[in-house]
């Protein structure tokens, strides 16, 4: 009796150990493979899972979360032969477990050495100013070349950035030079641009000046040649009349004639600046006289 019973208690313990044995719990964000005889079968997902004991077993537990790796700092020779110290941050995870744990061996060193190949291939193949300052198109062309590399792993790299990007002190100092004549350059170069607009500017305002002055000239000259016109015909109508009259014999219209010019002369006179001394040949009675004589002509000619 004493033997039936402890049979019974090692066939209870045998089958509890067989159920634990074969029943598998795998956490949140992981994937177990299972391998049968050392051969992979199939993957247990995140929950309850369940193997046949003895024959089964658990081969890796693969986190399929996003993870990340640090690129050790290393050094890189520019394409103008300037030494860079460069690193950066690697964004992977798993998409196929199977593959990311019979394809490859140590997975993460792998990642690892990949990125740096072809970090220094990337940083190799740059100038170092360029370099500096295309950090996004070296990530782009680092997570591409890094993507389809491991993509045989099954893996998928999310994203690669570079973290710093350093330069020896002597190259430093030279770089800020250069940068300092560069700036100095750019000043010259804009106070010229300055300087020939303004000058641009300045000839053009002279320019229009010079086409507004000589409109306004032309205008000056075509309004006083319209007044010597006006004068010339007003002096030829005043001349018509004292001819009128005078053969018409209006003795009046000719006194006008002559006390008119007689004051013109007289205004020519004084405005000379050579005159300090003006002489009157004739007094002012002395053309009443004159006219008075060719008044006595035309009524002899008219008697006539």
């Amino acid at each position: 009796m004493e033997a039936l019973l402890s049979f019974t208690g090692l066939l209870v313990v045998l089958v509890v150990v067989i159920v634990f044995a074969g029943v598998k719990v795998v956490p949140q964000g992981q994937q177990w493979t299972v391998e049968r005889f050392g051969r992979y079968t199939r993957t247990l997902e995140p929950g309850l899972g369940l193997i046949i004991p003895f024959m089964d077993r658990v081969g890796r537990k693969l986190s399929v979360m996003e993870s990340v790796l640090d690129v050790p700092s290393q050094t890189v020779i520019s394409k103008d032969n300037a030494a860079v110290t460069a690193d950066g941050v690697v964004f992977f995870r798993i998409i196929d477990a199977p593959k990311a744990a019979y394809q490859v061996d140590n997975l993460t060193h792998a990642v690892i050495n990949l990125t740096t190949t072809n970090l220094r291939s990337v940083l190799g193949s740059m100038e170092l100013d360029h370099m500096l300052s295309n950090r996004e198109q070296i990530n782009e062309r680092l997570l591409l070349a890094v993507d389809a590399a491991t993509a045989p792993w099954g893996i998928k790299v999310t994203r690669i950035e570079i973290r710093d990007l350093n330069m020896s002190q002597e190259l430093q100092e030279a770089m800020n030079l250069q940068m300092t004549a560069e700036r100095h350059r750019r000043a010259v170069v804009t106070k010229a641009n300055g300087d020939k607009e303004a000058e641009i500017l300045q000839a053009e305002g002279m320019r229009q000046a010079a086409v507004l002055r000589a409109e306004g000239e032309k205008q000056a000259a075509i309004l006083i040649a319209e007044a010597r016109e006006r004068e010339a015909q007003a002096e030829a109508q005043a001349t018509r009349d004292v001819s009128a009259a005078i053969r018409e014999g209006d003795v009046q219209a000719i006194q006008y004639f002559l006390g008119v010019k007689y004051v013109e002369a007289l205004q020519e006179i004084g405005k000379s600046d050579n005159s300090k001394l003006v002489l009157m040949p004739l007094e002012a009675a002395g053309v009443t006289g004159a006219v008075a004589g060719i008044s006595e002509l035309l009524k002899a000619t008219q008697t006539k």
